[in-house]
């Protein structure tokens, strides 16, 4: 009896303890995949197949030396196959438009949220894209003013005041009375259209007249303006005579208009004006229109025949002329009696036709004719080229012109320019068509002709029209603002907005000067605003003013105090685009997100690395993941999980060398764990270098927050200026000193910011400007070609005997000439094979099998080696390979020395890390014959360098000074500041509080400057010398 049972529930209970260990598998496999990352068989540019698993919701390093396969693992394999999750998530349908992206060579990443990438690129080139409107901090701004800013008048500065419609009628009697007028109502300003109905729709409530773009028209049936031009239109409510016995009609007029235009009528003048005036009353088409009785029209029973008899009124000027004058029901000057629309967010935009400057379209800053360029000598006459522009003397019709024009008002050619006198010089200048004479390039101006008018008409206005005429070529643009500069709008004086809209003002300031303040001088004007404004105000503005001072306050936690919210996006550096953004995410409270940042570092002086640190952390404790390659000791440390990969760049590195806590990395033998130990470290040196005794002197800087400094070059050293992040590095640096020297060494047009004398320019011939942008945008551009030797290279194959018999030239062995690459993938060595559904698939070409050229050229051989072998060497194989061959050894040994000797010669440009593209730069630069004059720049060049590259970096810096070459290297980091022979330190704070030289001389004595942040962390690094 008991066998039966068991044999049922043994079995079952086996099964069901099978069971439950399996699922206690699953959902042991299931919180592994909830807590960690995985990523299986990465083999993405130079991964080696490495298997990684990264904790979720932590502040997660990778590090590495330059070219170790960082990025490739962050960006390229994790991201990448995130973004290409999100796509899948589209149908088919809707990807064949949004395109798909190419999937990770990687085997298998589980575990995986959605990804956003925080990359270290400008955010845009925009002139119209700022901080302000990046952040979304302006659009809350704009809101602000709208609602609750304080309007004044732009001629008395005395507040506008509002009036009822009865006040409005006083104020019409108090400035026109016995006088004619017409009452317009707006019904469309600035908006492009035909406007066929709402012609039509007047004409049939029996309204006769309307005024378009400032003339008066009959109301026609089918009538219809320009649709592809903007257009002002207003209705003719009523004209008449503003006498006493009209005080019932005005103000019924009043109503009706202000009804129709919305709270916003116009009052057109009539001249002459009588001192006597006879009564009239509105036809029966205007009576119908107003509403007025028979009765009530009586008493005027001439109106029409007075205005239908009297010539078509003339409007003259804008509001507050006295052509014709605007009121509203809402702001109005009592004194001069202009009015303001109400106020909307888009006035108070400068990407606006609402808001926007009419002068400079909301840029601030317009080209204006530089009289320098066009009279450059004066002691020259006409006919010798003294008008720059005009040229010399010659059969051309301009000149013809000129020749005419002379002759008619007896200027003689001949004379110097400088011997005319004014009255003749401005006619030859500015011409006798009346033509507005102001130097700014106004493209709204409408006395400068759009077209050739068929006689002379000065020089000025003919550079004005060749600038802004639609006709023009982009080749007679460009050679126009040769003779111009880029200066700001006289207009709006860089405000960006019409002058209305800068009279709107809360606690005494505009939104303009609102944008010109520091970060952290804006969140204190923001602070205790309440106490500042009505109890009105403050109800309206609550909300607006608890987002703009959460978004000032993410930014200032970033480190980036010192911006302001016009600062123009394209001049943000990498890492500073980058805390922008950082500090958008914060601000938007996303939650179980993966953001991977790249350097987020790069510019930031370390005083404020812990502001950074502590923002990421707080990205990290409201539940992300926070991914960073980051080469910063104090990141490294500060993060929850490291991964140091290596160990070496480029084909020797791409394996994971160290993984775990800061702790557990720093126990391996790791080369970054050898640097974070101490055991190695770059050293100081001995003795600083005395330089060659010269100077450039420069001084009286004054450009953006610098504050009339003066400063020395030593020359034949390596000069480092630093200071806190905002300090006036850049403005003195790349702003000032580089336009001087390139305008003295090259002539060119760059404008330098403002300054009082620099001298010492004698004492150098050359100025080169190193950064970390790519060498190439294109797969095709690759070290070889960049640094010139790969003609080199042509040229020896060219000279092989087999190549000579067939005739071949150097061009043969280029991939980009049809004679000798494959003509399959065109020299690219790669094909796309498009799928309709699917990422595009990429293969090697089957005709050349990736090598890029031809069978033919292949066939000739170098040492038994092809044009394709040679591209596909290292650069520690070239320089064994070509050491026979001495003007080619010599510029691959360079590569080799600047710390590159793994990279290929052939290596895709795009695939180069920015420190690798500079060391590129600087090799190039290494290989050419100098004299020993020459001036290197070099903006923040450590971005994205392991310690050991930053050695390899120095080593470079420090043949070009040995060989008499001057360095100058703007840098926060210690290691550079602790190497250099000269360093200008300047400070103290950023923005406004700083702009002044706070220390010149070697690093020992920094360190005893009080005032400098930089001095107090070099201490520390001197005393581990």
């Amino acid at each position: 009896m008991l066998q039966p049972i068991l044999n049922i529930f043994v079995p079952y209970l086996y099964g069901k303890q099978l069971h439950m260990a399996k699922e206690k598998k699953t959902l042991t496999a299931q919180q592994h995949h909830n807590d960690f990352i995985e990523v299986f068989g990465a083999r993405e540019h130079n991964l080696k197949n490495i298997d990684l698993s990264i904790p979720k919701n932590q502040l997660v390093v990778f590090t590495g030396v330059s070219g170790s396969g960082k990025s490739s693992l962050a960006f390229d394999t994790i991201y990448n196959e995130g973004q290409r999750r999100y796509m899948e998530s589209f149908s088919a349908y809707a990807r064949q438009f949004v395109g798909d992206m190419e999937r990770p060579d990687v085997d298998k990443i589980t575990g995986l949220s959605p990804v956003i990438s925080i990359e270290q690129k400008t955010t845009s080139k925009n002139p119209r894209s700022t901080v302000g409107t990046i952040t979304e901090i302006y659009d809350f701004l704009r809101l602000l003013y709208a609602r609750v800013g304080e309007a004044y008048s732009y001629h008395t500065g005395k507040k506008m005041v509002k009036f009822s419609e009865e006040e409005i009628v006083q104020q019409i009697f108090l400035k026109f009375s016995n006088r004619r007028i017409s009452l317009l109502a707006p019904l469309v300003r600035g908006r492009k259209g035909h406007y066929r109905e709402l012609f039509e729709d007047i004409r049939k409530k029996g309204f006769l007249k309307v005024r378009v773009d400032g003339e008066i028209k009959d109301l026609v049936p089918k009538m219809q303006v320009d649709r592809y031009k903007i257009h002002d239109i207003e209705v003719v409510v009523d004209r008449l005579a503003v006498t006493d016995d009209m005080r019932l009609r005005l103000s019924q007029s009043v109503q009706k208009t202000m009804q129709m235009g919305k709270g916003l009528m116009m009052v057109a003048l009539h001249d002459p004006a009588p001192s006597t005036l006879p009564k009239v009353v509105p036809s029966k088409s205007t009576v119908k229109a107003k509403g007025l009785s028979q009765s009530k029209a009586a008493s005027v029973s001439k109106s029409n025949e007075l205005f239908e008899t009297a010539d078509a009124p003339q409007f003259t000027g804008d509001s507050g002329a006295e052509g014709v004058t605007l009121f509203s029901k809402q702001l109005m000057c009592t004194d001069t009696g202009i009015s303001y629309e109400e106020p909307s967010p888009n006035a108070f935009s400068f990407n606006s036709p609402y808001g926007a400057c009419p002068t400079c379209k909301g840029l601030g800053s317009v080209y204006t004719i530089d009289m320098e360029t066009v009279l450059p000598d004066t002691t020259k006459s006409v006919k010798e080229g003294g008008i720059v522009p005009l040229g010399e003397e010659r059969s051309a019709s301009v000149f013809q012109q000129v020749t005419a024009f002379a002759k008619k008002y007896k200027i003689s050619l001949d004379k110097s320019v400088k011997d005319l006198p004014k009255e003749q010089l401005d006619l030859l200048l500015f011409g006798d068509k009346g033509i507005n004479p102001s130097l700014e390039m106004d493209l709204s101006d409408d006395t400068v002709p759009s077209e050739y008018t068929g006689s002379y008409e000065g020089i000025i206005p003919m550079l004005k029209r060749w600038f802004s005429s639609g006709s023009s070529t982009d080749v007679l643009r460009e050679w126009v603002e040769k003779f111009t500069q880029l200066k700001t709008c006289g207009t709006c004086g860089g405000g960006r907005l019409k002058k209305e809209s800068l009279w709107f003002k809360i606690d005494n300031r505009n939104i303009a000067e609102l944008g010109e303040m520091n970060l952290d001088n804006l969140a204190a004007w923001f602070d205790g605003l309440e106490l500042r404004m009505s109890n009105k105000q403050n109800a309206i503005a609550k909300d607006v003013l608890k987002e703009i001072r959460e978004r000032l306050q993410f930014l200032l936690d970033v480190g980036l105090t010192y911006l302001t919210l016009n600062r123009p996006g394209k001049t943000l550096s990498g890492g500073e685009s980058q805390r922008i953004r950082l500090a958008t995410q914060i601000g938007s409270q996303l939650q179980g997100i993966t953001y991977i940042l790249d350097e987020p570092s790069i510019g930031l002086h370390q005083r404020d690395n812990q502001r950074l640190i502590t923002a990421l952390q707080h990205l990290r404790d409201i539940g992300n993941s926070v991914l960073v390659v980051e080469h910063d000791k104090d990141i490294m440390l500060a993060s929850d999980y490291l991964v140091d990969i290596g160990p070496k760049a480029g084909f020797h590195g791409g394996e994971i060398v160290a993984k775990g806590t800061p702790k557990q990395v720093l126990q391996s033998r790791s080369e970054t764990a050898k640097y974070l130990n101490g055991e190695k470290a770059i050293a100081v040196p001995a003795e600083r270098r005395k330089g060659n005794g010269k100077y450039i002197e420069l001084t009286g800087v004054k450009g953006n927050n610098l504050k009339n400094v003066s400063v020395q070059f030593p020359l034949g050293k390596m000069i480092v200026v630093t200071g806190v992040s905002g300090s006036g590095k850049s403005t003195l640096i790349n702003e000032t000193l580089y336009p001087l020297l390139s305008k003295y060494c090259y002539n060119s047009k760059a404008n330098p910011l403002e300054y009082k004398a620099i001298k010492g320019l004698e004492h150098i011939d050359k100025v080169i400007e190193i950064d970390q942008s790519p060498i190439g945008r294109t797969p095709r551009s690759n070290p070889a070609t960049y640094c010139g030797f790969f003609t080199d290279i042509r040229t020896l194959f060219a000279a092989v005997p087999e190549a000579k018999i067939r005739g071949y030239t150097a061009g043969r062995f280029s991939f980009n000439v049809k004679s000798g690459r494959c003509e399959v993938c065109e020299g690219g060595g790669m094909r796309v094979i498009e799928m309709n559904f699917l990422p595009d698939v990429y293969v090697h070409c089957e005709k050349c099998n990736g090598k890029r050229y031809n069978r033919e050229t292949l066939e000739i051989r170098y040492k038994g080696k092809s044009i394709s072998d040679v591209l596909d060497m290292t650069v520690d194989e070239a320089v064994e390979f070509f050491q026979a061959v001495p003007f080619i050894y010599r510029k691959i040994k360079v590569l080799q020395e600047v710390g590159l000797g793994y990279i290929t010669l052939g290596q895709s440009a795009v695939t180069l890390s920015g420190g690798e593209a500079q060391r590129v730069k600087l090799s190039t630069e290494l290989g050419k014959k100098d004299t020993g004059k020459t001036f290197y720049i070099l903006d923040e060049p450590t971005t994205g360098l392991h310690f050991q590259d930053i050695q390899h970096l120095l080593d470079v810096m420090h043949k070009l000074v040995d060989r008499g070459n001057t360095v100058l290297v703007i840098e926060h980091n210690m290691d550079v500041i602790k190497v250099a022979d000269h360093i200008i330190d300047i400070g103290p704070e950023g923005g406004d509080g700083g702009g002044e030289v706070l220390y010149e001389g070697v690093p020992e004595g920094l360190v005893k400057v009080k005032e400098s942040f930089t001095g107090i962390y070099l201490k520390e690094e001197l005393k581990n010398r």
